[in-house]
């Protein structure tokens, strides 16, 4: 072990240069002491403040040590005094112990950094002035004063003309950015000047890179950290100016406009003025083309994405729906939006692959397609996350892609324009959750599916409604021949027709008895249909190998998106007697006003658990009322649902 002692000619503690020691005689720096035991501290203030000793990350203590220690890390060095800190760790009246406080968390601190060393050597990091606390660091162990330095030799060299080291050291300095200052120590983090201070720093930066870039004909370059620097300084002019042509230069010209109209309508509702001459010097270059050359893609160049999933091979019947779509698209002008709703497991998925399959070769430019969760076990797709696939598979590279979702958006809209591609948005929860995903060229097709009525689509995007019914007897029959093999289905026809009753003739209900007939050849089809037939009102004969594919976890996805008073009417109609039900008789059921009773249908409706085949009447689908009454077992209790009878009888009495 090395013998260390305090140099007789070591700098004053105010000083601000490193501390010196004599080892053998010999002055050196802490930091090569540090680094000859293998004890280096590494400090991080710019994104979340980390510290590194010996390679390890430390735990840094509570949130008021880490806010500490992170303004001591923005300040690189300078004094921050007592008062300050107090001021930073309460926003309100401080304790009468807040002074001890700030010198117990620095001692915390002290014993973290520099473990055995005594409180007053002067090879500390942490050292105390007077009634002031500073951070001794320097560009190897901090990341701020790298950063200075980095942009330090940015700037001269821009201002020495040589723009491709310029940017060289800007990006250099750039990627060492991982968040905003002092991120994670929110809000002071947001508001404390020292913090904004170092973020005024990182923004300067940005436009020094773009400057530079431009000089250079590469603005994609800084177009990444363009995007986030607009992004956390939406009034900041000069960045929204260089981004607009960063963007322009790349060949988002459409994203650049609609980044324009953002900027001006946020400018006029924040600050009540109009864009300044630079943002409107920049928009000026764009309209005329008038930016730096990039590095725009052809559209021969740009991916064809074949994202479609295979069709159902046994895919047979809904031919009415299939003229319908077709009939729809061939006319001139006719609609580039078909939206598909129906009934949990009516088959509205199959039909869409289906369709994408059919029209696929009208549109050569590729196939996008994307479970949208809308329903399901898995947490809702956000149009985010669909747009930042989608984006992907059209050739941006994920540090392209922007932030917000209106950039996002624009941006997909810019790569598919001029271009015929065919969409599938599968699954969606409501019209919002694709509004952002749907191109802004009429040369493209996207086909939609829900289990809820999509009006809104047809209102606001011109969609073309394909509402999807259950199959009638002979498409049914063709349905579960074509999946349980032609042969097993002409030895027993009869068998065959027990089974498309026994299943409601719903698509997914065939399918899973087709599955469970096809695990088990030796059985005869007509013991199925008699076990199907035994016990019409159970759900238990259309459980699958998987869980998640039953008819039960199927219908409990459309159940869990309801209200609570809807969920409790569905539970009480199996109670009704009768093959449908009034808005009246409704009322009387769940004892709760008609015109509560008639919101509460509508609710049902939309998400196609009942259908209303008359003006004022509601039927539910047998397999549907099967697993209400599931439900209404397990939840309600035999109190409630015998009142609900008695009521229902009540009213059927007085209305005769």
């Amino acid at each position: 072990m090395l013998g260390l002692v305090p140099a007789r000619t070591a700098c004053s503690r105010s000083s601000g240069l490193r501390p010196r020691l004599q080892v053998a005689g010999r002055p050196v720096t802490v930091a090569a002491v540090q680094a000859e035991a293998g004890e280096t501290v590494g400090f991080s203030v710019l994104g979340s403040i980390m510290v590194v000793r010996a390679g390890a990350e430390l735990h840094l203590g509570t949130r008021q040590q880490r806010l500490v220690l992170a303004l001591l890390l923005a300040r690189a060095g300078a004094p921050v005094s007592v008062t300050e800190l107090v001021d930073l760790l309460w926003d309100e009246q401080a304790p009468a112990s807040a002074v001890n406080v700030v010198h117990r968390h620095i001692g915390e601190l002290r014993r973290l950094l520099e473990p055995g060393l005594p409180t007053r050597a002067t090879g500390r990091h942490l050292v105390r002035e007077l009634a002031s606390y500073r951070l001794r660091a320097d560009e190897q162990s901090l990341d701020l004063l790298k950063f200075r330095s980095l942009s330090r030799l940015a700037s001269r060299a821009l201002h020495d003309g040589d723009p491709e080291s310029a940017l060289r050291h800007s990006l250099a300095g750039l990627r060492l950015w991982r968040g905003r200052c002092a991120a994670g120590l929110e809000p002071a983090s947001r508001r404390h000047p020292a913090f904004l201070a170092v973020e005024a720093e990182r923004a300067q930066a940005v436009r020094e890179a773009a400057d530079a870039a431009e000089r250079c004909g590469r603005l994609g370059a800084v177009l990444s950290p363009l995007r986030q620097a607009a992004e956390q300084h939406p009034l900041d002019e000069s960045l929204q100016s260089r981004l607009l042509l960063a963007l322009a230069a790349d060949g988002r010209q459409a994203e650049a406009v609609e980044m324009y109209r953002l900027v001006r309508r946020r400018l006029a509702e924040e600050l009540g003025v109009d864009p300044g001459e630079e943002l409107r010097e920049a928009y000026d270059r764009l309209l005329h083309q008038r930016t730096q050359p990039g590095r725009a893609e052809s559209p021969a160049a740009l991916p064809r994405p074949a994202q479609l999933p295979p069709g159902l091979p046994a895919f047979s019947g809904r031919d009415a729906l299939l003229a319908d779509a077709r009939a729809a698209l061939a006319r001139p002008g006719g609609p580039r939006l078909l939206a598909i709703d129906g009934m949990p497991g009516v088959g509205k998925s199959a039909l869409a692959v289906h369709l994408a399959h059919e029209f696929a070769a009208g549109y050569p430019d590729g196939q996008l397609y994307v479970d949208l969760r809308g329903y399901g076990r898995e947490p809702v797709m956000s149009p985010a996350e669909a747009l930042r696939g989608f984006l992907g598979s059209l050739g941006v590279s994920q540090e392209g892609i922007p932030a917000e979702l209106h950039a996002q958006a624009g941006l997909y809209r810019s790569r598919l324009a001029g271009r015929r591609v065919l969409v599938v948005l599968d699954n969606c929860r409501d019209a919002e959750q694709v509004r952002h995903l749907l191109p802004g060229t009429p040369d493209c097709l996207v086909i939609v599916t829900s289990r809820s009525r999509l009006s809104t689509l047809q209102t606001a995007a011109g969609a073309h409604p394909l509402p999807v019914g259950l199959p009638g007897v002979d498409d049914a029959r063709a349905m579960l021949l074509g999946m349980l093999g032609a042969g097993r289905g002409a030895a027993d026809p009869a068998a065959v027709d027990a089974v498309v009753a026994g299943c409601g003739r719903l698509p997914l209900a065939l399918a899973v008895v087709a599955a469970r007939a096809a695990s088990l050849p030796p059985t005869p089809l007509a013991q199925i249909a008699t076990e199907l037939a035994r016990e019409p009102e159970s759900l238990d004969g259309f459980d699958g190998d998987d869980p998640q594919t039953g008819l039960r976890a199927v219908f409990s996805w459309s159940y869990q998106a309801l209200s609570a008073p809807a969920a409790r009417l569905f539970r009480l109609l199996p109670a009704h007697p009768g093959p449908d039900v009034s808005i009246a008789g409704a009322a009387a059921l769940a004892g709760v006003a008609p015109r509560v009773a008639r919101a509460l249908l509508g609710e049902l409706s939309r998400a196609h658990l009942v259908s209303e085949d008359l003006p004022g009447r509601y039927r539910t689908h047998g397999l549907l009322l099967a697993y209400a009454t599931e439900l209404g077992e397990e939840t309600d209790s035999p109190a409630e649902r015998a009142a609900a009878q008695l009521r229902c009888l009540q009213f059927h009495r007085a209305v005769r």
